[in-house]
């Protein structure tokens, strides 16, 4: 019996790949550059009927031909961040405070170059955690390298807890993300240590920590774009965070009416 085809209606999503850089202590291909993402983030995406496909980079010692970021952003119809390694400061204009953060600036350029073309096809990108950071420093914004030393407030990371470590987040009234998940304060996780400074231009907060750091923001102009600091593929009922399906079939939505 021949295998089902997939429904044409299923929206094709992008992720950008986390990378390893060669490292001779790790046991799987140590001289080799991996790019993986993490099975989360992909069973979010499928959790509205959405196809992931992972959108490797083409840069590197082996990169051959000429297949681009425009041509993944003509055939998929959105593009997901995923968290991960800290920014580069240089793409916001810095340098680093302290050699453990000088973060990945091939993965910088890398999910740059996704942000620029996808945007300019008219598909929608959503960023989670550092994706979020990433489309602030894209578009002019700034971050703070170590938010416990830079700004210290809430804790917005712990190490032990991971993704069970939670604070409460302000989502603001009159914004897109509250007719999705309602105004008022929700409980998210929080596994950073960096965040928005400066806010880029044409984008605004949709909600705040409670020490008043962002949390999610939104651009104003004619793109869809949009990102939040918590990890919307970790949240699950049993740990009493807030319901992000909302999110998701939204930014969903987004990407259906890009392809028509």
């Amino acid at each position: 019996m021949p295998a089902a085809s997939p429904r044409p209606d299923r929206p094709r999503i992008g992720l950008s790949a986390c990378y390893f850089h060669p490292d001779p202590q790790r046991r799987a291909a140590p001289t080799k550059t991996l790019q993986w993402i993490e099975e989360s983030t992909a069973h979010w995406v499928m959790a509205g009927g959405a196809l992931p496909v992972v959108v490797p980079a083409a840069q590197g010692d082996t990169f051959r031909g000429d297949v681009a970021a425009e041509d993944y952003a003509d055939w998929l119809d959105g593009l997901v961040l995923h968290g991960g390694a800290d920014l580069w400061p240089g793409t916001y204009g810095e340098e680093p405070l302290q050699p453990q953060w000088a973060g990945d600036r091939l993965r910088d350029r890398y999910e740059l170059a996704l942000v620029r073309a996808f945007v300019a096809a008219g598909k929608p990108v959503f960023g989670i955690c550092r994706g979020l950071q990433l489309l602030n420093a894209a578009h002019g914004g700034t971050l703070w390298q170590d938010l416990p030393t830079q700004r210290p407030g809430v804790a917005h990371r712990d190490p032990a807890r991971y993704d069970l470590h939670q604070h409460g987040v302000q989502v603001l009234p009159g914004s897109r993300l509250a007719r999705l998940l309602g105004a008022g304060t929700h409980r998210v996780n929080s596994i950073h240590h960096q965040g928005i400074k400066d806010l880029a231009p044409d984008f605004v907060v949709e909600a705040v920590a409670e020490d008043g750091l962002p949390e999610a923001i939104r651009h104003v102009g004619q793109a869809w774009i949009a990102g939040v600091q918590w990890h919307p593929e970790l949240h699950a009922a049993p740990l009493g965070t807030v319901d992000d399906l909302p999110v998701l079939h939204d930014f969903l939505d987004a990407a259906r009416a890009a392809r028509r």
